[in-house]
């Protein structure tokens, strides 16, 4: 099944960005323990400064990316839709889209989806549409031909 395929292709990409958080973050926790026994003063307290940084940002990374798994855990893959909503799949005249997390490009089938967030622009052009609706995205007009 279609939406199944790319549910788990979101799946992975969530793992996957999950896990090399991870390991950017054990990485950051030997630093630190390695900057603690090596040096004193003020060069010490920059590097731990900076390390807490980094380590702050991968940790709301980490929570987007748990956001994005709950998006992901919410979407129905046994109902199809006729109108435009989170879990469609969008086939257009120019692309077609996986309205779910921004996980960017994916192939299913020898075919290119677009993994999006129901709140990314194109994405919020075509929700509520149906089939043969049309939309506006970049002062471009766009033919929705199915969805699914």
């Amino acid at each position: 099944m279609l939406k199944q395929e790319l549910l788990d292709k979101c799946e992975d990409f969530i793992q996957q960005k999950t896990t090399a958080l991870h390991n950017a973050m054990q990485g950051l926790k030997q630093d630190l323990e390695n900057e603690s026994k090596s040096s004193a003063g003020d060069k010490f307290e920059t590097g731990r400064e900076m390390i807490n940084i980094e380590w702050n940002k991968l940790s709301n990374q980490l929570q987007q990316y748990e956001q994005m798994k709950s998006v992901i855990k919410r979407i129905n893959v046994q109902t199809d839709s006729n109108i435009v909503k989170a879990g469609s799949i969008i086939f257009t005249e120019n692309a077609n889209y996986f309205i779910s997390i921004p996980a960017g490009e994916l192939i299913v089938e020898d075919t290119k989806f677009y993994a999006i967030g129901s709140k990314a622009p194109v994405a919020t052009a075509m929700l509520g549409k149906t089939e043969n609706d049309s939309y506006t995205f970049n002062q471009q007009e766009v033919l929705i031909k199915k969805i699914i």
